[in-house]
C-alpha cells in the first residue's frame, strides 16, 4: 500500500516537472491605454524616477520602502533602487534607453525575494489629441519560473498591476 501511495506521488511529481519544462522559455507581459494627453505631457512621468511614486502601485505597497536614486537625473543612465517589506522585496532599475515622448526601456534586476533580470518598456504613440501608452516586462523564464507558473499567474499579478498604474497616470494626466 505504501509502495503504490510512494509510486503514484513520484508519477505525478514527475508529470508536474516534465510539464513545467514544456512552457516556453521567455515571457511577455503588457498592457496599454489611451490617455488624452499628448506624449510629451506624458514622457517626463515614465522618464523620471522621481515621478513614479505618483503613479506606480509598487510604490503603495509598502509605505516605509526605502528609495534611493543615483545616475542621470532622468533619462537614460538613471537609477533607481528600493527595499521594503517581503512583498515588495529589493531590487534595482536603470534607464537604458530614452526616447523623448515615444519609448523607454529599463533594465529590471530582483534582487530579493528572488533574483530576476527583466526589461521593461514603455511606447507613447500620439493619436490625435491622446496617447496609447503601453508597458510590457519580458525576459527568461528558468525553470523555476516555469514551474511557479503552473502555480501562480505572473500574467495576472503583473498586468494587474500595469493595468492600476497606467491609469494612476491616466487619472494624473488627465486632471491637469
Amino acid at each position: 500500500m505504501l509502495y503504490s501511495i510512494t509510486l503514484i506521488l513520484v508519477v505525478l511529481l514527475v508529470a508536474v516537472l516534465g510539464f513545467a519544462a514544456t512552457r516556453p522559455d521567455t515571457f511577455r507581459i503588457e498592457r496599454s491605454t489611451n490617455i488624452k494627453a499628448l506624449p510629451e505631457k506624458l514622457f517626463p512621468y515614465i522618464n523620471d524616477f522621481h515621478q513614479w511614486e505618483a503613479w506606480s502601485p509598487w510604490e503603495k505597497i509598502d509605505p516605509a520602502i526605502q528609495r534611493s536614486y543615483s545616475g542621470a537625473a532622468t533619462g537614460k543612465g538613471a537609477v533607481y533602487e528600493w527595499q521594503g517589506n517581503r512583498d515588495i522585496g529589493k531590487g534595482r532599475m536603470e534607464i537604458i534607453e530614452s526616447t523623448p515622448s515615444s519609448n523607454l526601456i529599463i533594465k529590471l534586476h530582483f534582487i530579493q525575494p528572488f533574483e530576476a533580470r527583466n526589461t521593461v518598456e514603455f511606447k507613447l504613440e500620439p493619436q490625435g489629441n491622446t496617447a496609447r501608452v503601453s508597458q510590457a516586462m519580458y525576459g527568461s523564464s528558468p525553470f523555476i519560473a516555469k514551474l511557479m507558473g503552473l502555480f501562480f499567474s505572473m500574467e495576472k499579478m503583473v498586468g494587474q498591476k500595469y493595468e492600476e498604474g497606467l491609469a494612476n497616470l491616466k487619472a494624473i494626466a488627465e486632471k491637469e
